[in-house]
């Protein structure tokens, strides 16, 4: 099992099985590396695991993923937030579940 120490994650299902996975940081740039580790560490495991099957659900793909990265100020303060969505087959969420769990409790 991999530890994800920054990104807080969210997993949710539709009826028709289709799992969405969104993961999210808001830190300041300081810590840009160590959450960009963090969403690499995923996006790495989900390429390796699911190397074939990356692309839209509806043409028959196991993931999907969309990558966001902001960056705001406020009252003199930066502050960067990190949203990585994950779109997934029910065999991808059971596999994300299985590998990245301690972040789902």
């Amino acid at each position: 099992m991999t530890e994800l120490h920054h990104l807080t994650v969210d997993l949710s299902e539709d009826t028709d099985g289709v799992g969405t996975v969104e993961l999210m940081a808001s830190t300041d740039p300081s810590q840009a590396d160590v959450v960009d580790a963090e969403v690499q560490s995923v996006l790495n495991w989900a390429r390796r695991c699911f190397a074939d099957s990356h692309g839209p659900l509806e043409d028959g793909h196991d993931w999907d993923h969309d990558l966001q990265v902001t960056t705001e100020a406020t009252a003199g303060r930066a502050w960067r937030t990190v949203t990585l969505t994950l779109s997934g087959s029910p065999a991808f969420i059971s596999a994300f579940a299985e590998h990245f769990g301690n972040a789902l409790e």
